[in-house]
């Protein structure tokens, strides 16, 4: 009976992993299948011992970026056009329909903008399991990718961080840079997590990204941007 119920999630599971697979394999922006495969993964590591739904914790890991703004747009993010798709498709259980859908809805660095956050535990952990992917050295190489394919720079010694962005500004935000990005969202990301071993990942991952412009900026002899970058960790 156990064995048979386990089957039936791994089945759930690889159906909607194929279905994002579609939608999601060819995209170049630091948002593809890679990234939901290490959110999956990570947001299973990050819930050991807790007490969650492991299908519904699942399918949000799996579901989270498929109507992203950033990929289909600030119109269609709101509808959730494929989420509910897939789950209408796969998924027959209503309470976990709605959880996927409203954990799904509240996940993403300008929703906190807002002030909006999941509610659930299984949406509290994707959420910082998708945020933990935009740190540390993936967040970095992820963050050059998604500037190369918006034709930004990587760096301009010109162009400051600007550190008050509203929810709006940031998601039109034009006149940055990678490096920009980085003060602008990731450096803020580890005071964002939801659950205690999150907490402790991104201060690994925190200090990462630290090091890495201390360095970047030492070999480029940008003395100004050392001392801003030491004057933003006060």
């Amino acid at each position: 009976m156990i064995l048979s119920f386990l089957m039936d999630i791994m089945k759930l599971i690889d159906d909607v992993k194929k279905e994002v697979y579609i939608l999601l394999n060819n995209e170049k922006s630091g948002h593809g299948m890679d990234h939901i495969e290490r959110v999956l993964d990570l947001s299973i590591k990050l819930s050991i011992g807790l007490d969650i739904n492991i299908t519904t914790l699942s399918l949000i890991a799996l579901l989270h970026d498929v109507d992203d703004y950033k990929i289909v747009g600030i119109n269609e993010a709101k509808e959730l056009v494929n989420a509910k798709r897939i789950l209408n498709k796969y998924v027959n259980d209503l309470d976990i329909i709605n959880n996927v859908l409203d954990s799904i809805s509240k996940i993403g660095y300008s929703k906190r903008l807002e002030g909006i956050k999941p509610n659930s535990l299984e949406g509290m952990i994707v959420s910082d399991a998708d945020m933990l992917d935009a740190m540390g050295a993936f967040g970095i190489t992820r963050s050059i990718s998604y500037a190369l394919s918006k034709n930004r720079k990587i760096f301009d010694s010109s162009i400051y961080p600007n550190l008050n962005l509203s929810s709006d500004e940031y998601k039109n935000k034009d006149n940055t840079t990678m490096v920009n990005h980085i003060f602008e969202k990731l450096l803020k990301l580890k005071d964002l997590m939801l659950t205690k071993n999150a907490k402790e990942e991104a201060l690994i991952r925190h200090q990462f990204m630290v090091d890495f412009l201390r360095e970047y900026f030492r070999e480029l002899n940008q003395r100004d941007w050392l001392l801003y970058l030491e004057d933003y960790l006060k």
